[in-house]
């Protein structure tokens, strides 16, 4: 079942044990001998206007929950729930018009962006493709879409290698929100930009969602900007969300000890509570999707497994109000 916190507000994306293999080939006929268990059984619900941060470390996960959301993907299994259609199930025709209701943000602005085009065929492309302007209208949209980013519009004859990777990032923005998208998948949009433009970036993305009622699933390593960008936030480890809840109490009661450890590795601002704080230090590495191991994914690391982790998998539970955990150790209350 989908993990659902707030009966009173509308769910503009449902997703339900979602999955997504990569089939292993070997050998001269390609015999499939195994699956890359990248996304394993994934649930959530994303509220209309709201924004859930998806994070874990490299390789956990998320930016292929994120593109097999919108299919960019298929999905191996699973609903993923949109506008009352399951996205999963629609034929490719069918999928073409809904995916002027859902865009896609990606990481790296320089490889996202055909070199070849201008601002303006960039931007434009979503008009063009889906016939809702002509060449003159497409420049005035272009225009306003390059004001409402805060990019110059006579910039729309030049081309990406002109511009810095900020205002690359402003251009596929731009794009993203050429057909009045209602979900926007940002998947890591900040992690290729300086420091000091991150910050612009984000604030950015929190304008537009108020002015235009967005609804983001922002996918990110980065726990200080997603503490500051989301209202929710759920942890990803190999594959699964093992921790789910609003980011002021995931960060201050955090219950998984993937999501204590992750937590325990965010510098704070005031040394004398640093100089305090206790680092939480994981053995090992990340075991391979390919092979996870029986039980809880997180038992060859975690220092508080206890015999059960190694043989049953948790199941995510409500352990308190709407906070939602997949942990034997962590018991519901009351």
């Amino acid at each position: 079942m989908g993990v659902t916190m707030d009966n009173t507000r509308e769910i503009a994306l449902h997703v339900e044990g979602l999955k997504k293999y990569f089939p292993i080939r070997r050998g001269i006929f390609q015999s499939h001998v195994g699956d890359v268990k990248a996304v394993d059984g994934v649930s959530f619900d994303v509220y209309k206007g709201e924004t859930l941060g998806l994070v874990g470390e490299s390789g956990c996960g998320k930016t292929t929950t994120g593109r097999t959301i919108i299919r960019l993907y298929e999905p191996t299994d699973g609903k993923v729930i949109f506008k009352g259609k399951d996205l999963a199930k629609l034929s490719s025709n069918e999928m073409r018009h809904m995916r002027k209701s859902m865009q896609m943000i990606f990481q790296d602005p320089y490889a996202s962006l055909n070199p070849r085009m201008s601002v303006f065929g960039i931007v434009g492309e979503p008009l063009e493709v889906f016939q809702l302007a002509n060449r003159q209208e497409r420049r005035e949209r272009v225009a306003e879409l390059l004001e409402l980013v805060g990019l110059n519009p006579d910039f729309m004859t030049r081309y990406p290698h002109e511009f810095s990777g900020g205002q690359r990032q402003r251009i596929g923005l731009a794009r993203a929100l050429a057909l009045n998208p209602d979900l926007v998948v940002c998947d890591e949009p900040i992690s290729a930009l300086d420091v000091s433009i991150q910050a612009q970036v984000v604030n950015l993305l929190e304008d537009l969602q108020d002015k235009l009622g967005l609804t983001y699933v922002f996918i990110a390593h980065d726990l200080s900007m997603v503490r500051h960008i989301s209202d929710r936030v759920a942890v990803m480890y190999l594959g699964k969300i093992v921790e789910l809840t609003d980011r002021s109490t995931l960060y201050a009661n955090p219950l998984h000890p993937y999501t204590q450890a992750l937590l325990s590795a965010v510098p704070v601002p005031d040394p004398v509570i640093e100089e305090k704080r206790q680092r939480i230090l994981l053995e090992g590495d990340l075991p391979s999707p390919a092979n996870p191991p029986k039980g809880c994914n997180f038992n060859t690391r975690c220092p508080k497994a206890i015999d059960i982790c190694h043989e049953v998998e948790p199941e995510m539970v409500e352990v308190q109000p709407n906070h939602f955990c997949a942990c034997h150790l962590v018991k519901p209350v009351g």
